[in-house]
C-alpha cells in the first residue's frame, strides 16, 4: 500500500536492513549523503552500484539479486526511468527470497505504473520523498 500519512512512512522508517540502488560513493551527492545519515542513525545500509567495490565501508553489490543478506526495505536513487525495471527486481526477490518488504522511492523520483505493480504485491511503497527528511520528520 502506498504510503499516503505519517503512518505509512513510519511502517517504512522502521524497515531495516535497507538495499540502496544507486547508493554512491561520492560524497556530498545525495545518493551518498542519504544513505550516511541512515547508517548513522542505525540502519544497515547494502549498496547497490555495479560501479563501486565498496561505498560507506561496506561491499557494494552489482544488483539487488546479488544482495545476500536479508533486505527489508529497498531505497532507490536511479532515475525514474530505471524505476519498472527496478520494481522487477524487487518483485523477484521477493518472489524468490520473500525479504523485501518495502519500496522507496527517493526525492524526485516516481513512476505510478511501476508503485502500483509494488503495492498489488503487498509491498509498503511510497515515491517522491527524501528518506532523511521524513526520517527527520517523524522519528528524530
Amino acid at each position: 500500500m502506498p504510503a499516503s500519512d505519517d503512518d505509512g512512512l513510519r511502517e517504512l522508517l522502521s524497515m531495516d536492513p535497507v538495499a540502496v540502488v544507486g547508493c554512491s560513493s561520492t560524497p556530498g551527492k545525495a545518493a551518498h549523503d542519504v544513505p550516511e545519515y541512515l547508517q548513522r542513525h542505525g540502519y544497515e545500509v547494502i549498496p547497490v552500484n555495479p560501479y563501486a567495490g565498496e561505498v560507506l565501508g561496506r561491499e557494494a553489490y552489482d544488483s539487488l539479486a546479488d544482495v545476500e543478506e536479508a533486505v527489508e526495505l529497498v531505497d532507490v536513487f536511479r532515475p525514474s526511468g530505471e524505476v519498472p525495471e527496478i520494481v522487477d527486481e524487487v518483485l523477484a526477490r521477493r518472489e524468490d527470497r520473500g525479504d523485501v518488504e518495502g519500496l522507496w522511492l527517493q526525492l524526485g523520483i516516481a513512476d505510478d505504473g511501476a508503485l502500483a505493480r509494488a503495492d498489488d504485491a503487498g509491498l509498503a511503497t511510497t515515491q517522491d520523498r527524501c528518506m532523511k527528511v521524513e526520517h527527520g520528520r517523524l522519528l528524530d
